[in-house]
């Protein structure tokens, strides 16, 4: 009987050395094992950006934030927003978790809502910022294990913006109500319990805001700045255990 040849899915050179081929089962392993490698990097892909992953919002370094968000304040104000990006992208890896991707589609969300509301002149100007907040919030929703509205938690997060924008003609009370109204939503837990953080914060805003109309701030107010946010981050952290 007329021996059938098998065929593989790939064409398979003769050795020059005439040596006997390999084993079919060696071969399709080897084909097996080629369609694995080629297929791990688009898989990787896959389950950075949408695989499952939780992190509880409670847990995060504070002094590590306060200085990654001092870094952001001056990349903004310095209009540096590549570094911006990069610092929101290192921000979401390290305190929130997020795989590498993940981290970066969120971040890019965030540093372009950021510039959208920058170039702003009014409030119709800055609700374009909304869209990306609302992703933004809806990434980090999506993994945190304490849940909240994306949509609520995008606008609070805008309405303190235009607060502290408007701050020349509002009273220091308003930044403090729309930092606070923000961490509410994030924690289910009443605004009162963030007064402390947004009073902190606030006054680091503020801070910067007469430092900048002075040519500054100079590196010893960025310090003092970093140093405030640093107590406000404490205080939300303490806030939120004790919420537990």
């Amino acid at each position: 009987m007329r021996a059938v040849a098998t065929q593989t899915p790939f064409p398979v050179a003769k050795n020059r050395d005439s040596s006997p081929p390999a084993d079919s089962r060696e071969v399709e392993f080897r084909i097996t094992d080629a369609r694995v490698n080629l297929g791990m990097p688009a898989l990787g892909t896959v389950l950075d950006l949408f695989g499952p992953h939780s992190h509880d919002l409670r847990v995060f370094d504070p002094v590590e934030v306060a200085r990654i968000e001092t870094d952001m304040w001056r990349s903004y104000y310095a209009h540096e927003r590549v570094r911006l990006f990069g610092q929101m992208t290192t921000l979401l890896r390290t305190q929130y978790g997020f795989p590498p991707l993940r981290s970066g589609a969120a971040g890019l969300r965030a540093a372009r809502a950021a510039v959208v509301f920058q170039r702003g002149h009014g409030r119709a100007d800055y609700e374009k910022a909304l869209p990306d907040l609302e992703r933004f919030y809806g990434a980090i929703a999506a993994s945190a294990t304490t849940k909240f509205d994306v949509a609520r938690a995008a606008r609070l997060e805008l309405e303190w913006w235009i607060v502290h924008r408007e701050h020349k003609t509002r009273p220091p009370e308003d930044l403090y109500r729309a930092l606070a109204a923000l961490q509410a939503e994030l924690y289910g837990m009443p605004a009162e319990a963030f007064a402390e953080h947004a009073r902190e914060r606030g006054d680091a805003m503020l801070l910067r805001d007469d430092a900048a109309e002075r040519g500054g701030p100079s590196e010893a107010e960025w310090g003092t700045i970093g140093r405030m946010l640093g107590r406000s981050w404490e205080s939300l952290r303490g806030a939120v255990g004790r919420g537990r």
